[in-house]
C-alpha cells in the first residue's frame, strides 16, 4: 500500500458529513492546503469508533493551510498557518 500524497503536494479536503463519527473539521472541508508531513498508516478512527477493526489502514497527513484561506476575514500576518492531521480518504489532489 503506497501513500497517494507526499510532502509539498497541494490537496483539497473533500466535503462530507457521513453519519456517525468523523474526524475532519467542517471548517477545512472544501479548503486547499499543502501536505507538510506523512505520518504513516494507522487504523481508521472512523471505523474504530463504531466497533470496527479500522481496516484498511489509512495514511495520516499533517496538512498546512494559510489562515486566510480558511477564514477570509482573518486579521493578522500572512505568515500565520493552521496545521491539521487529516486522513487520506478525506484528501483529493488540488
Amino acid at each position: 500500500m503506497a501513500a497517494k500524497f507526499q510532502p509539498g503536494d497541494r490537496v483539497r479536503i473533500r466535503v462530507g458529513s457521513p453519519p456517525g463519527h468523523f474526524r475532519t473539521p467542517a471548517y477545512v472541508q472544501g479548503k486547499t492546503g499543502v501536505v507538510e508531513v506523512l505520518h504513516g498508516a494507522f487504523p481508521n478512527p472512523e471505523s474504530l469508533a463504531h466497533g470496527g477493526d479500522g481496516l484498511p489502514k489509512q495514511f495520516l497527513y499533517l496538512v498546512r493551510f494559510d489562515q486566510t484561506s480558511v477564514w477570509p476575514h482573518y486579521l493578522t500576518t500572512l505568515q500565520d498557518k493552521l496545521l491539521i492531521d487529516i486522513y487520506e480518504h478525506w484528501l483529493e489532489p488540488a
